[in-house]
């Protein structure tokens, strides 16, 4: 299929999602065990070696916290520690102990916009976790980017980059909380009639950047014939933000801010597919195992799951078997961005260097801000 079918599909995916994921913005958020995500005092710095190989933080409606770690046995015994603030943990009262590998609720803490928890061994730097999901009242699916182990043994850093669906809905509180996590640049994918119908809320402080990936205004809505269809454009759709100029031009607008000082929260409409290659492009630079990339594509679907559901219910059964795959986020889809990246530049690297037009000093400061370990 040419570049410019594939770039009409992916603006027929945007106008057919904006609806009714807009709609639902302020639907529900199901629970969810988040994977840990690492930082330091001051990220960046350095620690020593992270010896951590697994960590996750689970936020029970209760106000009780589930932390879960892994460590070889050399790590020694672990502390845990918890605090209001990423920078800021409160290393004087330990809220919990147990040996290299373990699991432990924690209780009775104060309230919090967020709740942190640092992992300090007898051997070894310390991690900074917390649960993957920002729970606002205008978003679904606002998560931390970070969080996961790179092949060498790094940590992606959480508090650097969040990525979200539609900003619109923010109500104050909301924005307060964004500016109590730093929140420095807010980066738009949606094109000009999303933002036109739904403009974005911006926390006080943060710079506001449009990176439009699909480079359209409206989009005809196509008479889509079958579920399998439905799928095809979505993969259709995936591979047009690899490698239309928009795309890659959005996408460097994105890696530049990343690479600046303070945290970055990109976003599309529904905040699965064009916010979801980024993601995915912001994370296999960083080192993170393809597997682990996909399960995070992947985490869309669960904390999308009552929107998605709502927006369904409210169709034709037929209508909404071939809807269904728009509100989606599956393997294939995220497999056919990578398989693009293979077709038209032969590797990840000369994607970032051809595709989007980075030097090798501006990946290494994109890798620079995300990572530690």
């Amino acid at each position: 299929m040419r570049l410019r079918t594939r770039h009409t599909a992916a603006l027929l995916v945007a106008a057919l999602v904006a609806a009714p994921a807009a709609a639902s913005v302020a639907a529900p958020r199901p629970p969810h065990a988040a994977a840990g995500h690492p930082s330091a005092p001051q990220h960046g710095a350095a620690t020593g070696h992270i010896p951590f190989t697994a960590a996750t933080v689970t936020t029970h409606d209760d106000g009780s916290f589930t932390v879960t770690w892994s460590a070889p046995r050399g790590a020694g015994d672990v502390r845990l520690y918890a605090g209001t603030d990423r920078d800021r943990i409160d290393t004087r009262h330990v809220v919990a102990r147990g040996g290299s590998s373990g699991t432990v609720t924690v209780t009775d803490l104060s309230d919090a916009d967020r709740r942190w928890f640092r992992l300090v061994p007898d051997r070894g730097a310390g991690l900074t976790i917390a649960d993957r999901l920002v729970r606002l009242d205008g978003t679904v699916n606002l998560r931390d980017l970070g969080g996961y182990r790179t092949t060498d043994g790094d940590w992606v850093a959480m508090g650097e980059a969040y990525r979200s669906d539609a900003l619109d809905r923010l109500s104050e509180a909301d924005l307060d909380t964004l500016e109590g996590l730093d929140v420095r640049t807010v980066v738009d994918l949606r094109t000009r009639s999303e933002r036109a119908t739904a403009p974005d809320r911006v926390p006080d402080g943060a710079r506001y950047e449009v990176a439009d990936v699909l480079g359209g205004g409206t989009a005809t809505i196509p008479d889509l014939s079958s579920p399998a269809a439905a799928a095809q454009l979505m993969v259709d759709g995936e591979r047009s933000m690899v490698s239309s100029d928009t795309g890659r031009a959005a996408y460097a607008t994105l890696f530049d801010a990343v690479a600046d000082d303070g945290a970055v929260l990109f976003h599309c409409t529904a905040g699965k597919d064009r916010t979801g290659w980024a993601a995915a492009a912001l994370l296999t630079t960083a080192g993170v195992p393809r597997d682990v990339v996909e399960d995070d594509y992947l985490l869309s679907n669960d904390y999308r799951a009552e929107a998605n559901a709502a927006a369904l219910a409210s169709m034709p059964a037929e209508q909404a078997a071939i809807y269904r795959p728009l509100l989606d986020v599956r393997p294939e889809y995220l497999a056919a961005g990578f398989d693009e990246v293979h077709d038209e530049y032969r590797s990840f690297d000369r994607y970032l260097r051809q595709g989007l037009g980075l030097s090798a000093r501006e990946v290494r400061d994109v890798r620079d801000e995300l990572l530690v370990g």
